[in-house]
Formats: C-alpha cells, sequence, structure tokens
C-alpha cells in the first residue's frame, strides 16, 4: 500500500500555531531530505530551545501542547495506522527501529514514517539498550517474548559452540518465521554472519576482527591444513607476511609443516616434532615401534618421515628398548 507520507505530514501540522509546527519539525527532522541511515536524528529539545531564547522544559510543552492539537486529526488517517499496525503483528508485535523505517518507506521518508508511529495511538518505542537495539511494538508482551526466545536461542548457541541456521533453531513457544527473525534481530547477543547464520556477537564466525579472525574462517571454510601464503590468497590478497605473523602469535593456529598450519580445535597439538613424540609417548603409556610412531606423529605432522626418525634419535628425549621399542628417556619423564 503507498501513502503520500510527505503530504500527510503536512496536511496534520497545517493547522498549528508557528511556534508548534516549526519545533515539531525539527525535533522529527521532518524537513530533512534524507535522515540517517537506521534512525531519524531530530533536534533535541536543548538545541531549539536555545535558537528560540526558552528553556528546554518549555520546548517539550509546545511540542505536547502540539501533538494535543493533533489528536482529533488521528481519526482520519486510521488507514495508515492500521497499515502499521498489520506490519507489525506479521512480524511477531515488534520490529528493530531501522529495519521497520526501511520497510515502511523509501530512506526519505524515514523521518516521516517516525513521527506517525510516534503520533499513532497503539505503537511503543523502546529505545537502544545494553542488549537491545531500538524497536518498535504493538504489544508489550511479544517484547518479553522475544526476550525469552532470545535466552532460549542463546543457550543453544553456548551448548553447540558453533553458528546455527535459523530452521534449527525450536523455540519455546509456537512462531511464524517473521516473528522469530524479528526476535532476534533486536537483540545485540546474536547477530547474523554473512553466510546467514546466527551466532554469539563475539564469535569470530560472527565478527572478525582484523587477520587473525578472517585467517580463522578461511581454515574454517576450507577445513584443511594450509600455507600461510595460500591463507593470504583465500584473504584476496592480503599481505603474506602479516597473515604469517598472525597465524604465529594465536594459539587456535598450530604450525604442523614448513609453513603449514592447521586449527589446534582439529586435535592437532602445539610444538616440535619431538615434543609431539613426547606427547605420543607418554599418553600411550608403553613402548612404541618405529612404525606406530610414525602413523601417530603423521596425523598430527606434515613432514617426511626422516624428520620424525631424526627427532626420535634424539638420545636425550627417547631411548630404544631391547625389542628396538622407543620409551621416553627415564630422565626426561621424571
Amino acid at each position: 500500500m503507498k501513502f503520500n507520507y510527505s503530504q500527510i505530514c503536512r496536511e496534520l501540522l497545517r493547522d498549528l500555531s508557528q511556534r508548534q509546527k516549526e519545533i515539531i519539525l525539527r525535533r522529527f527532522a521532518l524537513s530533512a531530505q534524507a535522515p540517517s541511515e537506521g534512525g531519524v536524528k531530530g533536534e533535541t529539545l536543548e538545541s531549539i530551545g536555545k535558537s528560540y531564547g526558552i528553556t528546554r522544559e518549555r520546548v517539550r510543552q509546545i511540542e505536547k501542547e502540539g501533538f494535543l492539537n493533533l489528536e482529533p486529526k488521528i481519526e482520519q488517517y486510521q488507514k495508515i495506522f492500521q497499515y502499521f499496525n498489520k506490519y507489525l503483528e506479521a512480524k511477531g508485535g515488534l520490529k528493530k527501529e531501522d529495519i521497520l523505517l526501511n520497510d515502511l518507506a523509501s530512506p526519505n521518508h524515514r523521518s516521516q514514517i517516525y513521527f506517525l508511529l510516534t503520533l499513532g495511538p497503539n505503537f511503543e518505542r523502546f529505545g537502544e539498550a545494553e542488549d537491545f537495539y531500538s524497536l518498535w511494538t504493538i504489544n508489550q508482551n511479544s517484547l518479553v517474548l522475544a526476550k525469552k526466545v532470545i535466552d532460549s536461542f542463546s543457550n543453544k548457541l553456548r551448548e553447540v559452540h558453533q553458528p546455527l541456521p535459523l530452521k534449527s533453531f525450536n523455540p519455546p513457544f509456537s512462531l511464524t518465521l517473521p516473528a522469530l527473525t524479528s526476535y532476534l534481530e533486536i537483540s545485540k547477543k546474536i547477530q547474523q554472519s554473512p553466510g546467514k547464520l546466527f551466532g554469539l556477537r563475539d564469535w569470530p564466525e560472527i565478527n572478525p576482527r582484523g587477520i587473525k579472525d578472517k585467517a580463522y574462517l578461511v581454515f574454517k571454510k576450507e577445513k584443511r591444513p594450509l600455507h600461510f601464503s595460500e591463507v593470504a590468497k583465500l584473504l584476496n590478497g592480503s599481505l603474506v607476511q602479516t597473515v604469517h605473523n598472525e597465524l604465529i602469535r594465536d594459539p587456535r593456529f598450530i604450525l604442523v609443516g614448513r609453513g603449514i598450519y592447521a586449527l589446534g580445535e582439529w586435535g592437532y597439538s602445539p610444538g616440535q616434532v619431538k615434543e609431539v613424540i613426547f606427547a605420543i609417548l607418554k599418553e600411550e603409556r608403553r613402548p612404541l615401534t618405529k612404525e606406530e610412531i610414525l602413523e601417530k606423529v603423521l596425523k598430527q605432522r606434515l613432514v617426511k618421515e626422516n624428520t620424525i626418525l631424526l627427532n626420535l634419535s634424539n638420545k636425550k628425549y627417547f631411548e630404544r628398548d631391547v625389542q628396538g621399542k622407543y620409551k621416553i628417556n627415564p630422565v626426561r619423564e621424571a
């Protein structure tokens, strides 16, 4: 449904006193051609008061008087308010403010939509808070419900510790997909990745910070060990040395070969080849044959067999028993 929002606002304000009209125009940025994206930035009571040489409280009183004078006209515009109401009903009773303003009108008319919602009798705005973005609702119960859904989904994400598609979440209440989407959109705890998965806002998969997080996402996507130069290439030409430096410093990445890294969460352990051998023997708690050690180390490191055998011959760390099997040097084990 299309409305001429600019004309409607002009008609509403037409019979107000000049000062009431000017204050409301300035407070709601109704004269702005292109309000800032994501909201409406009208003037403050204080700045308007200074321009008129009156107190901010007096500006508030004049604004309130103007709204009282507009009340008799509201009945004439029920179709608009019904349209807004129907939109919010379809979204579960609430919607994040910037999305609502974009959905209901073109960017040049966000201010008019904001003003009409403020004027409408059934709409309530909740400003931005620590855990929630600014939103509009037609029913406070929907906000209570949204908070429960957000908490439930947050708990599930912490449990699985990985981003999830929306379809994998079974909310504690029966909800339509548009309603569930609206509820999650208002949350600052849960955010959507470029890949359309939902996760917690501090996860690198959701909000990558710098080269190291972007590199982490490359490994997650490729699901295999990578040379640092290949990582740089997959990062659309990032400086090779910068990528290498980030990988060296971040404990999430394990050096498994010459310039080749893997994720520690894949089961790779840090350390040089001799330290990997040491950890394997310590975990097995028994001597192992050369073949057994080679097999196990090659699962942890992308190196030549001779490199493993050279480290295994280090008598400060390892020794052979009478059966030709290898064990930790008792001095090191102590």
